[in-house]
């Protein structure tokens, strides 16, 4: 299902607390960053692609390999930020809906945006999207870096936690129970993008460092689409070998 009112934006930074200079990084060949762009470039939901940075070696990068990018102020707080600003910047982004591609997400499979466009396009009420797989195991049942989620019958974000959710009187994880794995991605109906980066910060969005909570605290709703597979993202340089042993399965990126 092809919306053509759909742009993708992918902020990168240079500067990271856990992997400084991670959007260069070099993967079999090609930087993160380049991996990450041409793979978002599959999707044919999307009329335009664009690298967001604050930094002259990043834009410069981009340039080299053939992508769009553009610069943003140094002021940007977070990704959600710059993809605001270089959409009220650049009238040529018009569009009904801006997807935020993580640049450290070099497998996202485009039927995983795909899916994040079409179900925000079909519920006018909602403000934002993003995806959710069901989680498979006790170990990121209980780790923190893995954002849990829940969802009501008709597909909209209840909850993002870092903690286990939902929880039983226990408090331990049950393998009859079906719990959703949030996955990074999101898509903002454009004039809610503008407004997003507006609203003040809220309790539990700074409790649990999780920017989508702002948009539930404030009211808004989120829907989130079903996948079948949760992407490899690349937090720590130990993850590189992961992305390479599966883009050699994959042999199509090489």
């Amino acid at each position: 299902m092809s919306h053509q009112g759909s742009i993708g934006i992918i902020p990168a930074r240079y500067a990271s607390s856990r992997f400084p200079g991670k959007p260069l990084v070099m993967i079999l060949g090609k930087t993160l960053l380049q991996r990450t762009y041409e793979n978002a470039l599959r999707c044919t939901s999307l009329k335009h692609l664009v690298v967001a940075t604050d930094d002259e070696r990043i834009f410069s990068h981009v340039k080299g390999f053939g992508g769009n990018v553009l610069m943003t102020s140094i002021d940007c707080e977070n990704g959600t930020e710059r993809l605001a600003e270089v959409y009220k910047l650049n009238p040529y982004l018009r569009s009904d809906i801006v997807i935020n591609i993580q640049g450290d997400e070099p497998c996202v499979e485009p039927e995983t945006i795909d899916a994040v466009i079409s179900i925000l396009s079909a519920d006018p009420r909602a403000s934002m999207s993003t995806a959710a797989v069901l989680l498979k195991s006790r170990e990121e049942a209980f780790n923190p870096a893995v954002v849990k989620c829940t969802i009501d019958t008709c597909q909209n974000a209840l909850y993002f936690s870092r903690s286990l959710i939902p929880a039983n009187k226990t408090g331990d994880y049950c393998s009859k129970t079906s719990y959703f794995r949030h996955i990074g991605i999101y898509g903002y109906r454009s004039d809610f993008l503008l407004e997003y980066v507006r609203l003040p910060k809220t309790p539990l969005q700074i409790i649990e460092d999780l920017e989508q909570l702002k948009a539930l605290e404030h009211g808004h709703r989120i829907k989130v689409a079903f996948v079948e597979e949760a992407s490899i993202g690349v937090d720590t340089p130990e993850d590189i070998k992961e992305i390479e042993k599966l883009l050699c399965k994959q042999n199509t990126y090489l």
